[in-house]
């Protein structure tokens, strides 16, 4: 069932995060994936969170928001397109939602937990979806997107967010 999406079903920005998920199960890969940033980021050193790791980049506390917020709006992106909504979606632009979120002034683990909160939800969402919800279409930020690359772009983008921490935050 969750066979890798074909590069007909997303934009090809899509791409290079899908690349990061490993073969099996999704939403089990989700799970893990959770709790492989909760380890990593409860070994942060003091301090570590607060800033970014060159000047202009977000902070610890502003990356996991940032993941938190897109995983959001990529599974509303999914249940619309699984339950065949075929209104085009507008796209986010990731800089002004973090300037508007104020994720910088909330304690690393009160976001962990959030996300942790949200990362059940994408769970429990994409174990709902059958073979025929996974192959439908929507359109999204200009592009055509299946609901299975969305799945998949979800966790590809944590992975993402997860190795940037490892190389270049801690």
């Amino acid at each position: 069932m969750w066979k890798r999406p074909e590069p007909g079903e997303c934009a090809g920005y899509y791409r290079d995060v899908i690349r990061l998920v490993p073969d099996g199960d999704l939403p089990e890969t989700a799970v893990r994936e959770m709790a492989a940033l909760r380890s990593l980021l409860g070994g942060a050193p003091a301090g570590a969170a607060a800033a970014g790791y060159a000047p202009g980049k977000w902070s610890l506390e502003q990356v996991v928001g940032h993941i938190a917020d897109v995983e959001r709006i990529m599974m509303v992106r999914a249940l619309r397109f699984a339950r065949g909504d075929d209104a085009p979606l507008p796209g986010m632009e990731q800089e002004s939602y973090a300037a508007a979120a104020g994720h910088e002034r909330r304690p690393l683990s009160s976001l962990l937990d959030e996300l942790e909160s949200v990362r059940g939800a994408t769970v429990s969402l994409m174990r709902s979806f059958d073979p025929a919800a996974l192959e439908r279409v929507g359109e999204a930020s200009g592009f055509r997107f299946t609901v299975r690359a969305i799945c998949f772009h979800a966790v590809g983008h944590a992975i993402h967010h997860r190795l940037v921490i490892e190389d270049r935050y801690l």
